[in-house]
C-alpha cells in the first residue's frame, strides 16, 4: 500500500503518544478506533476523518485543530488565526456554551464586515463535524 502525504501526521500522532506514554493498543481504545486503523494512521497509509481525529486528539489531550491541519482538513496559513481564535473561545471554562456560540456569532460578523467570507469558517466547522457545508450555511 502506498503511503498517503497526510503532512506528516501519523509521526506526529507517534510522537505525541509516545509523550504521553501510551501503546498504539492504548491510545487506541481510547480514542474508540480499532488498533490496526490506528497503526495505519501513524504510517501514513490511511487518511483519518475529522471525526476520528477528533476522538484520537481527546485521547491524546491535545488539539484536534492541530491534527486538521497536520491532515490537510484545514490550511495551516489561512485558517490558523480563526481557528486558533475559535479555539480559545471554546476552550474558555469560564463561558457557557450559549455565551461561547454568541462569541463565536459575533466574531463572524466582524470577519463578514471587514471582508472575510463566513463560508470558509462553515465549510471548515462542517468538515470537523461531518455535517454539510450547504446546510451550516445561514
Amino acid at each position: 500500500m502506498a503511503s498517503l502525504n497526510v503532512g506528516n501526521l501519523g509521526d506526529y500522532l507517534r510522537e505525541q503518544r509516545r509523550n504521553a506514554q501510551l501503546s498504539l493498543r492504548q491510545l487506541a481504545d481510547a480514542a474508540g478506533v480499532s488498533n490496526p486503523y490506528l497503526s495505519q494512521i501513524e504510517r501514513g497509509l490511511r487518511k483519518p476523518s475529522a471525526e476520528v481525529l477528533q476522538q484520537v486528539a481527546k485521547a491524546l489531550r491535545i488539539s484536534a485543530e492541530t491534527l486538521y491541519v497536520r491532515a490537510g482538513i484545514l490550511d495551516a496559513e489561512r485558517d490558523r488565526d480563526e481557528v486558533e481564535t475559535r479555539a480559545v473561545i471554546l476552550a474558555d471554562p469560564t463561558l457557557t456554551e450559549q455565551q461561547k456560540q454568541a462569541l463565536l456569532q459575533i466574531y463572524e460578523s466582524f470577519r463578514k464586515e471587514n471582508g472575510f467570507d463566513g463560508a470558509d469558517a462553515q465549510a471548515a466547522d462542517a468538515q470537523v463535524s461531518g455535517a454539510d457545508p450547504q446546510q451550516t450555511a445561514s
